[in-house]
């Protein structure tokens, strides 16, 4: 993407209702406004809240929105001229649901209160294969205990991944730390049972994965307390 493009789609971010976008300094120095609030201020309901972390192009924050109209659904990723994609399109096909956070992941318990969450989904992170990256690995224990703070008690996680790697660190982990495995699949095109929002709704490098004939795996679970 050229760098016209970026400003472009950067200056159109800052005209869109539905796009967050606070500086580090506003979520760490003090009191995030929007912090507990989502639901009162925002989405203007007490519906569930869903969370996108690594949202990309935001294909399936708006993928969801569409298909749960009663939940709101905020897609979060740190490249806001990627999710301009799918905060456009949830205005132009007029999502009330649908919003975007342009932050980093590690700073989500500064952007959401204590208990705020229902469940959040990871969609294709980088599985941060080098030993030297474990610490970004979106699924490794700090990142856990992060979500564990924002999440309700019986808030739910799930993680759609095409990384075979990914998928065994994570169900590895998951196992070894004692936490609630609610459901799991190496092949969820391959496979019968695979919930509906889990294959019906693909984005744009996900199609690509499966004309490749590249296994997309699933795992749904509850984080323990620690």
């Amino acid at each position: 993407m050229g760098s016209k493009n970026k400003l472009r789609r950067f200056r159109e971010n800052e005209t869109f209702a539905n796009v967050f976008q606070p500086s580090r300094p506003d979520l760490v120095d003090g009191e995030y406004k929007m912090k507990g609030q989502w639901n009162k201020t925002f989405f203007k309901n007490d519906n569930p809240l869903i969370l996108e972390l690594g949202c990309g192009k935001g294909e399936y924050t708006v993928g969801l929105a569409k298909r749960y109209p009663n939940k709101n659904f905020i897609g979060i990723d740190i490249k806001g001229a990627r999710f301009w994609r799918g905060a456009k399109t949830a205005i132009e096909e007029n999502l009330p649901n649908a919003a975007f956070l342009r932050t980093q992941i590690e700073l989500v318990e500064y952007a959401f209160a204590k208990n705020e969450i229902d469940e959040i989904w990871i969609t294709f992170p980088d599985p941060q294969i080098k030993y030297k990256r474990t610490k970004h690995r979106m699924t490794n224990t700090a990142f856990l205990k992060r979500y564990k703070t924002i999440l309700k008690p019986d808030g739910v996680v799930n993680l759609k991944t095409d990384s075979e790697f990914m998928h065994g660190y994570t169900l590895g982990l998951l196992h070894g730390e004692g936490h609630e495995v609610l459901y799991a699949n190496h092949d969820v095109y391959r496979q019968e049972g695979s919930p509906e929002e889990v294959t019906g709704i693909q984005t744009f490098y996900e199609n690509q994965y499966l004309e490749k004939n590249k296994p997309i795996t699933y795992i749904r679970f509850k984080i323990k307390d620690f």
